[in-house]
């Protein structure tokens, strides 16, 4: 049974900084895509950041200059580093791997983030 499991949420003050990680246990095939989505109060969950294996970057505008994804394949772990928060980026946050073979999906519980103003 494969599991995603995050931490490093929690509530902090705009302009601060939190990092997230996400791990994944259990039998683990080759993963290509990494990503964090974020999914704030009444709205639909959306991608904020991705990472291949090739460790090629893609971010939503939003985020951009502000957040950092990285990974670590031999711990199937991904990362993201937020700086300069607001008190827009206030969601759960999830993460998200893909196998490269077969392109099973895999999702995280989330973790929330709060930044306050």
């Amino acid at each position: 049974q494969v599991q995603l499991v995050e931490s490093g949420g929690g509530l902090v003050q705009a302009g601060g900084s939190l990092r997230l990680s996400c791990a994944a246990s259990g039998i683990i095939l080759r993963i290509n895509i990494m990503e964090w989505y974020l999914q704030a109060p009444g709205k639909q969950r959306e991608l904020v950041a991705s990472i291949s294996s090739g460790g090629s970057t893609n971010y939503v505008d939003s985020v951009k200059g502000r957040f950092t994804i990285s990974r670590d394949n031999a711990k199937t772990a991904v990362y993201l580093q937020m700086n300069s928060l607001k008190p827009e980026d206030t969601a759960v946050y999830y993460c998200h791997m893909r196998t490269l073979y077969g392109g099973i999906d895999y999702w995280g519980k989330g973790t929330l983030v709060t930044v306050s103003s």
